[in-house]
C-alpha cells in the first residue's frame, strides 16, 4: 500500500506490483494463446515505466511520429503504426520508425505505398477494416458508429487486396470483454473471411480489457487458439492500452478549500478534472476516491469535487465521507494511469501533477516533477 506521506501533491503514482501484476497475465495469454499483444501508446505511454514492460512484452503500436519514435527509443523496437491519415511531411519518419504501417483508407495505401516500396526497407503494410460491429454504446469511443471515419468497410474494399497488403487491423472495442470479441470476429470473417487466407496478420486492435477481475481470460484463449486453428496461415497481433495499467495506481491530490453555495459543499483540489482527468466528463464516469462512499449518504458530510481550473463545469459530484473535509486533506482518486496520463493538458497552466511509481520494496520513485518552463515550452 502507497504510504501518502511519502507521495508530493498532485502526483500521478503507479504501483510497481499491481503494473507486473497485469504484465504477468498479459504474457501468459499471449504465450498460452500464441499471438502477439503489444503496447498501445494511446493509453500508456510512461517511458520511464518501459524498462519493466520490456520483460514481459517487446513491441508496441503507434498513432503519430512521436509515438513511433518514443516506441523505437524507448522500447527498444520498431512500431506497429496506424494512423487516421498520413502526410508527405511525416511519412518519411514513420518508415524510419516502423515494422508494419496500417493505411486507414485505399486511397492512402496507392498514395503512400511506392515511399515503401522505394525505402527498401521490409515494412508489412496493412489496411484498416471496419466490421460495422460495436458494442461500445458512447459514441464518442465508438470506432465503428455509423458513418465512422476509421476503416474501410466491407462494400468498398473490393473482391482483391491491393499487391503490397500482406495483414488486416480493426478496431471497434473500448474496454470490453471476450465474448464482445467473439462477436466481433463472428462479424469479420461474415464480411472480410473472403481476404484471410491471402493475408500473413490479422491485427485485432484494441479494447481488450484482459486485466479486469470479470474478464473470462480462458475463454479468451479457447477463442484466440479456434480462430487460429481455421486461419493457421495468419498472426495474430492484439494492441490493448487500459489492460497494462487497469487498476495500477492513483491520483493523489489535496483539498485546497471549501466553498459553500446553496448548501452545496465543494471541496477545491489542487487538480482539474478537465486537466489531468478528462475522461471522466468526457465519457463521464465518476472516479472512486479512496475511503470515500461512491454514492452520498444520508446524514454524512457530502462533497462535490472541485477542480483548479477556471473551467465552470471542472467538478464533479458527490462522494460521502465520514468526517468532515478540512483543508489539506488528502484526496485520492482510483485507477488513474491508464489514459488519464496521457490526456492530459496544461489548460490554464495549472499545476500538473507529478509522476512517480511505488516500487517493489515499497519507496516512492520520482519519474518527473512539472513546472513553469514545461507550460511555457508548449506556448510560443
Amino acid at each position: 500500500m502507497i504510504d501518502l506521506n511519502k507521495i508530493p501533491s498532485p502526483c500521478y503514482v503507479m504501483e510497481e506490483r499491481l503494473f507486473r501484476r497485469n504484465l504477468q497475465l498479459i504474457k501468459s495469454v499471449k504465450e498460452r494463446a500464441g499471438v502477439n499483444i503489444i503496447l498501445a501508446f494511446k493509453a500508456f505511454a510512461m517511458w520511464k515505466a518501459f524498462p519493466i514492460v520490456r520483460e514481459y512484452i517487446g513491441y508496441s503500436t503507434a498513432s503519430s511520429v512521436a509515438e513511433a519514435q518514443l516506441a523505437f527509443e524507448e522500447m527498444g523496437s520498431p512500431a506497429h503504426t496506424y494512423a487516421p491519415s498520413y502526410t508527405d511531411y511525416d511519412f518519411p519518419v514513420f518508415l524510419k520508425y516502423s515494422s508494419h504501417i496500417t493505411f486507414n483508407s485505399l486511397a492512402q495505401f496507392y498514395r503512400f505505398y511506392p515511399q515503401v516500396v522505394a525505402s527498401g526497407k521490409d515494412i508489412k503494410c496493412g489496411i484498416r477494416i471496419n466490421p460495422e460491429f460495436s458494442v461500445v454504446e458512447t459514441d464518442l469511443y465508438n470506432p465503428s458508429m455509423p458513418g465512422s471515419r476509421l476503416g474501410v468497410t466491407a462494400k468498398n474494399t473490393g473482391e482483391k487486396l491491393p499487391e503490397g497488403v500482406t495483414g488486416l487491423h480493426l478496431h471497434n472495442l473500448c474496454e470490453n470483454n471476450s465474448y464482445d470479441l467473439e462477436k466481433t470476429l463472428e462479424a469479420v470473417e461474415q464480411k472480410f473471411g473472403h481476404f484471410l487466407p491471402e493475408i500473413e496478420w490479422l491485427n485485432l486492435g484494441g479494447g481488450h480489457l484482459m486485466t479486469h477481475e470479470d474478464y473470462d481470460v480462458e475463454h479468451l484463449i479457447r477463442l484466440l487458439l479456434d480462430f487460429k486453428k481455421k486461419h493457421p496461415n495468419l498472426e495474430i497481433i492484439m494492441e490493448p492500452g487500459s489492460a497494462f495499467a487497469w487498476q495500477t495506481g492513483v491520483l493523489v491530490a489535496d483539498v485546497a478549500d471549501i466553498v459553500e453555495n446553496e448548501g452545496m459543499l465543494t471541496a477545491m483540489l489542487n487538480v482539474s478534472f478537465s486537466c489531468h482527468m478528462p475522461d471522466c466528463l468526457e465519457m463521464p464516469y465518476k472516479p472512486r476516491i479512496r475511503g470515500a462512499y461512491h454514492e452520498p449518504v444520508a446524514g454524512k458530510p457530502t462533497y462535490r469535487m472541485g477542480g483548479n481550473s477556471c473551467l465552470s463545469g471542472d467538478f464533479m459530484g458527490e462522494w460521502s465521507f465520514d468526517k468532515p473535509l478540512q483543508i489539506g486533506d488528502k484526496i485520492v482518486f482510483e485507477d488513474m494511469i491508464h489514459y488519464t496520463t496521457v490526456k492530459t493538458t496544461m489548460f490554464n497552466g495549472v499545476s500538473h501533477p507529478s509522476i512517480g511509481l511505488w516500487t517493489l520494496d515499497n519507496q516512492f520513485m520520482l519519474y518527473r516533477r512539472f513546472g513553469y518552463e514545461d507550460y511555457k515550452g508548449r506556448m510560443c
